[in-house]
This record gives C-alpha cells, structure tokens and sequence, in this order.
C-alpha cells in the first residue's frame, strides 16, 4: 500500500490522531492529513527534533523507534518502522497504546514505490543451416 493509502486509513481508523505525516529515511514527506499545511509543517520539523533529543538520550547508540510527549493541550508520537517513520498529533489524554499500535500499523502497511520492471527480451529463433 503506498503512503496516501495508509495514512487515509490510519485517519479513519484513529479518532485521537488529529493529524499526521509519513516521511521516509532521507526526511521526504511522503503523505500527510489532513490537508492543514500548518499542521503538516509542524510535525515535519517536530519529528526529527523529537528523535534527534531522544538519541541524545540514549547510551548505547540504537536507533529510536517511538517518541511519545503529552502536553496538557494534546500529544505528539513518532514511530520509524525501517525506512518508513509516521509522526502524528492528538488531543489531551489519548490512549497512548492505541495511537502507537495504529501509527505502527500504518508504518509497517507501507510498501516501497516499486521499481519499474525490466521486460524481458524474446530471443530471436537460431536459424538451422541448409
């Protein structure tokens, strides 16, 4: 499934995601929702701070896998699944399990853009000598 899919699936599945947005490992934005561009701005400059402060946490250098920070006002969740990290926005209180295990979910549903396929040549008939 690719990116839009997914995350229009997480957006009807999930009642606590406010908003959200998928990047791959080079930080592209690959879909976002809803169409709020200030909300989409926000969390693409959000998540690789979170993760950035969270490494720095870190001792034994393993890469982070979920970043979670309530607020009173609502919450913000980042989860990378391999190339793939989905960070999103809820309101106050969210059932943090929940939200995770969705934003997983929708991480691990995305499939990488498929490469164009090579087509295969027919090789031409071997003429038999007279």
């Amino acid at each position: 499934m690719d990116a839009a899919q997914a995350l229009r699936e997480l957006m009807e599945l999930s009642s606590q995601i406010t908003a959200a947005i998928v990047v791959d490992a080079e930080g592209n934005v690959l879909a976002s929702a809803p169409d709020d561009h200030a909300a989409s701005a926000a969390l693409t400059v959000s998540m690789p701070e979170l993760v950035a402060a969270a490494a720095d946490l870190g001792t034994d250098g393993s890469d982070v896998t979920r970043v979670e920070v309530e607020l009173e006002e609502g919450a913000v969740f980042v989860v990378r699944e391999g190339d793939v990290t989905v960070g999103a926005t809820t309101g106050p209180k969210p059932t943090s399990g929940l939200v995770i295990y969705d934003l997983r979910t929708c991480a691990q549903s995305i499939q990488p853009a498929e490469q164009p396929k090579k087509r295969r040549t027919t090789r031409k008939a071997k003429e038999e000598p007279a």
